[in-house]
């Protein structure tokens, strides 16, 4: 759940435009294969591949660049290709994302590095590489700090993509952290190879579980070791912030405020190429917008929850993006109607948080712009809204035979669909106050119609250190006025 959920969204609908950000790695060109397989050769026990068509994608740091762009990042690359047919088809797939290529340079010592998958019936059958992973001439190296130190005081963020093909030697990472870092300019890295060290002072680092398991020689299926090791690197290194990917376990942070979970989003997984482009990707425009880290660091997993549902690279767009915050929104309603234990589970979590609870009750019988100014007022005397719900059974021996006009189920899900509420737990007894003696609210809310004397549960609220607050009414709004009407007409 994003902590600001319209500033998420209102900087991937407009405000990443106006970001900046400067890529910097080993630039790849991704090649497909695709075929239908039907058989097994004659000639020894391998599948025979019947090819169908090729289509070639910017792999590497190039996918990141392109991941920013379909996010509508202003977006420049810089690295090194051979002068060869690969950069030609690379460079034409970066221009039509609208990619800045002017530091693409031309190595001096090798070609384009390639990375050729067949696909037969839609799954990956082989990988065929062709590369020259050493690390750059000086007069190379020298050629492109040139180029990028003088684009850092323009960026909003400089991210470093380290495939470990040899652009990003520790000579390269030293001196572009510490350019960008003078500039006020952050700096998201994604990591490779054993020595962290060439990444230090860096805003932000994003290792999975080999990568950080090999850089501190930790064993990679212990996740409480893997953990200590991040909160240990992160100081080490100096870094703002270490994001440890666990696929399907979702992501640990490391930060300043501690160390906190982000679960994983589910969704089907086709192929996971390039999903760490895309968490890299979206943390940077995250960083460069000024978001918050668990708002970033939420966004950039359900980013790659959406590409790891395509086959091969496939970088994230906003649409999608967009559509996923959506879906996970409609999901996230539902979840609000909790059983009593749930309930109390997160109110928990929200006190652990240090956060205040506000527990109002009521039939919501046929929701009108009354209840919904009530609630939302009712919130504002705390920071989360539990909502107790009477049953159909409860409102019939209140109101009648007659009542309710909707089900509790419905009325339950409606009330989860307010932004204001949090929760909704439903009871079945003429009173809440069993609710509220387990659930402890710091903040009892009732209507103002009510005198304080009447309200159930408000000397029990008072015994804890809580308070009763009588919200204002908006006035000639009912449910039994609504009802009338309808009758009458």
């Amino acid at each position: 759940m994003f902590q600001s959920l319209h500033t998420v969204v209102a900087a991937l609908r407009g405000g990443l435009g106006q970001q900046r950000v400067l890529v910097v790695g080993d630039v790849m060109l991704d090649r497909y294969l695709w075929g239908r397989v039907s058989r097994i050769s004659p000639e020894a026990p391998v599948p025979v591949l019947h090819l169908q068509r090729e289509t070639d994608v910017a792999g590497g740091a190039a996918n990141v660049a392109r991941n920013l762009a379909g996010l509508g990042v202003q977006v420049a690359l810089a690295g090194v290709t051979g002068d060869d047919p690969e950069r030609a088809a690379l460079l034409a797939l970066l221009a039509a994302d609208g990619i800045d290529t002017e530091d693409l340079l031309i190595a001096s010592d090798r070609g384009t590095v390639t990375k050729t998958r067949v696909i037969g019936n839609h799954q990956q059958m082989l990988r065929i590489d062709q590369e020259r992973a050493v690390p750059l001439t000086q007069a190379d190296r020298d050629r492109l700090l040139a180029a990028i130190t003088r684009r850092i005081p323009r960026l909003d963020a400089l991210l470093l993509s380290d495939y470990a093909k040899g652009v990003l030697g520790a000579e390269v990472c030293t001196v572009l952290i510490a350019a960008a870092r003078a500039a006020g300019v952050p700096v998201a890295v994604d990591p490779k190879g054993k020595d962290f060290s060439r990444y230090a002072g860096a805003s932000l680092i994003t290792p999975n579980r080999a990568e950080l398991a090999m850089a501190t020689g930790t064993d990679p299926q212990d996740r409480d070791a893997l953990v200590a090791a991040g909160a240990r690197l992160r100081q080490d290194l100096r870094l703002d912030l270490l994001a440890l990917t666990l696929s399907e376990q979702g992501m640990v942070l490391f930060d300043a405020e501690g160390i906190r979970d982000i679960p994983a989003v589910a969704q089907e997984v086709f192929d996971v190429s390039g999903a760490g482009d895309t968490v890299i990707a979206t943390f940077a425009a995250g960083l460069a917008a000024g978001l918050g880290h668990l708002d970033t660091a939420h966004l950039a997993n359900l980013a790659a929850g959406v590409v790891v549902g395509h086959v091969g690279t496939a970088p994230i767009t906003r649409a999608e993006l967009l559509a996923a915050i959506g879906d996970e929104q409609a999901l996230e309603q539902g979840a609000k109607v909790r059983d009593l234990p749930g309930t109390l589970e997160q109110v928990r979590h929200w006190r652990a948080s240090g956060e205040l609870v506000v527990f109002t009750n009521g039939c919501f019988d046929l929701l009108h712009v009354g209840h919904v100014t009530y609630l939302e007022r009712a919130r504002r005397y705390g920071h989360r809204l539990v909502v107790g719900l009477n049953t159909d059974a409860s409102v019939r021996a209140l109101k009648g035979p007659g009542r309710p006009l909707i089900r509790e189920d419905d009325r339950a899900r409606v009330l989860a669909a307010l932004a204001s509420v949090d929760a909704v737990v439903l009871f079945d007894e003429p009173t809440p106050l069993r609710l509220i003696e387990a659930l402890r609210p710091d903040v009892l809310a009732k209507g103002a119609d009510y005198r304080e004397e009447d309200v159930v549960g408000a000397a029990e609220v008072k015994s804890w250190g809580g308070r009763l607050v009588l919200v204002p009414l908006v006035e000639d709004r009912s449910t039994s006025g609504i009802i009338r009407r309808m009758q009458g007409a």
